[in-house]
């Protein structure tokens, strides 16, 4: 194997690209990984190295930072992560974490990268560490950290942010669509029967599409961008077996269909993605805190465009993949419509007038969802 296609300098690339050039981590590393010609253990290392550095990029900081006397420029403080990573949580053991990446340095940093390793692996694991903040000790931003300790409670805040440190589990569906249980009791919770038709007005990448036409249903899948439109037809000609997805590219804001002519619609709307980090390990340090106000106005015009279109009778289900009050229970119910109070599918916990799942209570994403339904 070459020096250029090693998994630990493949993961040092895809680390530069993620934090210098903005990419997101769960495109370009599938993306790398199938050029590579690396083989299945490799391919699963760089996965690890990718997303868990990105993920513990702060704590990775703050074991390093107390051996650092002047402050390293981004590409080496980027070794120093990926050392520290590998070490701390990655199962490596201490002397190969610290020669494995060293050999990755340019030879102008090389003795300051081996020194400040040395030092930091000598020193207390993360759970006997002294940490600045809980914060830092869970790698996450103040804000996020401060917000889901406010809203779940301590302690669920603290278990939750701690399972989002943590690699997600692999569930299939029985036709083979590999889609995190949440999504899948979200998608049941629309009870979709054969010959209804139901609106999914954010359907991209399309897996509660199919799994809604799996009914029998006819879905008509919308998504804004014609990119993603793409990804919801690929997936429907592969799992739509039963129903049939019909894919569109339009505005969810303003869809092209007739008022109050479907049986239901569901709208998975575009959220800060707080339930979700374990899956998007960047995403905790993309996600700005002021961009919730607008985040907010966006979904309650799909909620009340959504609710336009659903007949006399019908069902309207809204979800997020926040866990926040702001983007779900705080939204105004759509005039003419009352609440399903029932349990819906699934392991749910009662969350104002909706229902919550948790990262840690289930082994699933973190989910917010809400069903409703028209009454006049």
């Amino acid at each position: 194997m070459t020096a250029q296609t090693s998994p630990r300098r493949l993961a040092l690339d895809l680390l530069r690209r993620i934090e210098d050039d903005g990419a997101y981590a769960n495109l370009v590393v599938p993306s790398a990984l199938d050029r590579s010609g690396l083989g299945t253990s490799e391919r699963a290392m760089v996965t690890d190295l990718v997303y868990g550095t990105t993920r513990m990029r702060r704590a990775c900081d703050g074991l390093f930072s107390r051996h650092v006397v002047s402050e390293p420029d981004p590409a080496t403080r980027r070794l120093l992560r990926l050392g520290t990573y590998q070490w701390a949580w990655g199962r490596v053991p201490a002397h190969a974490a610290v020669s494995e990446t060293v050999s990755l340095a340019p030879r102008r940093v090389r003795g300051f990268v081996n020194a400040v390793l040395r030092r930091t692996v000598a020193g207390p694991m993360p759970s006997e560490a002294r940490w600045a903040s809980s914060a830092a000790a869970l790698s996450y931003p103040d804000w996020i950290h401060d917000r889901l300790t406010v809203e779940l409670g301590e302690p669920d805040g603290i278990a939750a942010m701690d399972r989002m440190n943590r690699p997600p589990s692999v569930t299939v569906r029985s036709d083979g669509y590999v889609q995190d249980r949440a999504s899948t009791w979200v998608a049941e919770s629309v009870e979709a029967i054969s010959g209804e038709t139901v609106v999914d007005l954010c359907a991209a990448p399309g897996g509660k599409a199919t799994a809604v036409a799996a009914s029998g249903a006819t879905v008509l899948a919308a998504d804004v961008r014609e990119s993603r439109v793409g990804l919801v037809a690929s997936n429907a000609a592969r799992f739509a077996s039963e129903g049939l997805v019909l894919p569109i590219v339009a505005d969810g804001q303003r869809p092209p269909v007739a008022p109050r002519c479907v049986d239901a619609v569901l709208i998975d709307a575009p959220c800060s993605g707080l339930g979700a980090l374990r899956r998007r390990p960047d995403a905790r340090w993309r996600i700005d805190e002021r961009a919730l106000s607008e985040l907010t106005r966006v979904q309650q015009r799909l909620l009340n465009s959504g609710a336009d279109l659903v007949r006399p009778g019908g069902r309207l289900v809204y979800s997020v993949c926040t866990l926040t009050a702001a983007e779900s229970i705080d939204l105004t119910t759509p005039a003419g419509f009352e609440v399903d109070t029932r349990p819906p599918p699934g392991e749910w916990r009662p969350f104002g007038h909706g229902w919550r799942i948790l990262p840690q209570d289930h082994d699933t994403d973190g989910m917010v969802l809400i069903r409703y339904r028209r009454s006049s």
